[in-house]
């Protein structure tokens, strides 16, 4: 027996996907997942995912779930059965490939930090402004504000439940190119990336600052060290086999391992990041602790599923912190998974991020975080490179 269409079927939402690493199974996983998790208004179909190489997008199409694959971006934006874009590819393409998109009338997921430099951000914001006129959204790809936890901080900041906000605390530690010989991947080449550990690690927690606080960050002084200056290049940039012997050859690491900086927030709160990939023994530790004139709140990714929050009007024979185990129904995001107790993981902050962006497309509805938001960290991200260019000299977060 065949089922045929009725009136109640959903109307479908054609998805592209450009890059396939990390990134792009991750967010494949979503796009696989949010309309089977939750009562979506709209159906994701998964119709083609695009790379460089054929024979690792054909492999990715197969494996990932992806209807179709191609090789170039541009043949892919104007197909008409194309309703969104979703942008997995390093940085140095983010606005080229915006644009485009966005252009061609296809809404648009992308990856964070939105670009690589403030001009390309300031552009991509302005086309995102001005395709939302013509009912065209766009997006950018913070996906830790959708950790229930994370989400829950952000309403008890702004419920008034801390007081007024006084200090910000937040690190991103990762340990994974310690080893001196691990090789000269894109990641650590500036002309790819961006920027390190900076836009890598320190966007997703600027971002994460200014969401929970309520608050936005006007100036830094900021310091940044790369500490291993020259690594092997990858087998498969200098030419050798990919079964052949180890490289020789040895290239110029271009981005910072680490940065540090201090901030003052235009609500009047100092604020302090840490953002390494030299934390020997941290694998994804990013944490956020907020103090203000009522309480406080911490949280680490670490143990993504808990909340600690400490109410500072009960006597202090009563006082301390309290862990809550954000696993309730009634917890953001929490209606559409398991019972109490079971806790969720990285992968679901990407369906929940899906969810919500497929939402807003149907309600034709801004969604958040925005282009303009994505402009906001990236006002930053400039700010804490020129300060440390300047020996930490305090500087302005551009408007």
């Amino acid at each position: 027996m065949t089922d045929t269409p009725t009136a109640d079927t959903k109307r479908p939402l054609g998805v592209a996907l450009i890059g396939y690493a990390f990134m792009g199974g991750t967010h494949s996983q979503a796009w696989r997942t949010a309309h089977r998790v939750f009562d979506l208004p709209l159906e994701p179909e998964m119709r083609v995912i695009c790379g460089r190489s054929p024979e690792g997008t054909r492999e990715a199409a197969s494996r990932l779930g992806w209807r179709e694959w191609a090789t170039d971006w541009r043949e892919v934006i104007a197909r008409d059965d194309v309703d969104l874009v979703d942008i997995c590819t390093p940085g140095d393409s983010h606005a080229e490939i915006a644009l485009a998109a966005l252009a061609a009338g296809k809404h648009v997921l992308c990856e964070k930090p939105l670009a690589n430099t403030l001009d390309e951000a300031r552009d991509m914001a302005a086309a995102a402004a001005e395709a939302a006129t013509r009912g065209v959204l766009a997006s950018v790809g913070f996906n830790y504000r959708r950790v229930p936890a994370l989400a829950l901080a952000q309403r008890l900041v702004a419920d008034g439940t801390l007081g007024d906000v006084r200090h910000i605390r937040a690190q991103y530690l990762q340990d994974w190119i310690v080893d001196p010989d691990f090789p000269l991947v894109w990641r650590l080449q500036k002309d790819k990336a961006g920027s390190g550990a900076l836009g890598d690690l320190g966007a997703h927690i600027i971002d994460l600052a200014q969401f929970v606080s309520g608050q936005r960050l006007t100036g830094v002084s900021a310091t940044t060290e790369t500490f291993i200056k020259e690594r092997p290049v990858a087998a498969q940039s200098s030419g050798l086999a990919a079964s052949g012997g180890e490289a020789s050859e040895r290239g110029e690491v271009t981005v910072d391992d680490a940065a540090v900086f201090f901030g003052r927030t235009d609500g009047g709160a100092l604020a302090t990041f840490e953002a390494t990939r030299f934390a020997t023994g941290r694998k994804n530790a990013m944490r956020l602790e907020v103090n203000g004139s009522a309480g406080s709140l911490y949280f680490d990714f670490e143990s993504m599923n808990e909340l600690h929050v400490y109410d500072g009007t009960v006597p202090a024979a009563q006082a301390g912190f309290r862990r809550i185990y954000v696993t309730e129904p009634d917890h953001p995001y929490l209606d559409g998974w398991w019972p109490p107790g079971h806790g969720l993981g990285y992968e679901h902050t990407f369906t929940h991020q899906v969810a919500d962006l497929v939402r807003d497309v149907a309600a034709r509805r801004q969604p958040t975080p925005s282009f303009s938001e994505g402009l906001a960290v990236q006002q930053v991200l400039d700010a804490v490179t020129r300060s440390a260019e300047k020996s930490s000299c305090w500087t302005e977060v551009a408007g």
